[in-house]
């Protein structure tokens, strides 16, 4: 799983394997490690309820309904779920995503695990 924050958004994007677990009511984690042993913790998982994300000690957790995650990892159409979240000012704004394959590979980085790129080429176009 990936995690890019910027400013109060949220985006997570899952490859197939963790689309799966999620969609089996699993939860999917992970962590970055640093010097000193300090780390820093993201997760995402199912809700009974309603949507929740909060961030106990050190570590971001998602929370969506199961229903949700069911549907959207069966669903191979289904690219994103959003959801946002009332702050004191604003909101916060969480995104999931399938990881698509990239456009042009890049060196080191397995493909294998992702969801096949919408914007890839099909084939040589009939003219």
């Amino acid at each position: 799983m990936k995690l890019r924050i910027l400013d109060d958004t949220i985006r997570l994007r899952l490859e197939r394997t963790e689309v799966d677990a999620l969609g089996a009511g699993t939860a999917v984690a992970c962590s970055t490690h640093f010097p000193g042993g300090a780390a820093f913790g993201y997760c995402l998982e199912t809700a009974a309820g309603a949507a929740e994300a909060e961030f106990p000690a050190g570590a971001i957790t998602v929370r969506l309904p199961a229903n949700v995650l069911k549907a959207w990892a069966e669903d191979e159409t289904a690219v994103s779920i959003r959801e946002s979240f009332e702050l004191a000012e604003g909101a916060l704004a969480v995104l999931v995503e399938k990881d698509f394959e990239c456009l042009e590979p890049r060196a080191g980085e397995s493909q294998a695990n992702r969801f096949q790129n919408p914007k890839a080429a099909s084939g040589p176009s009939a003219t």
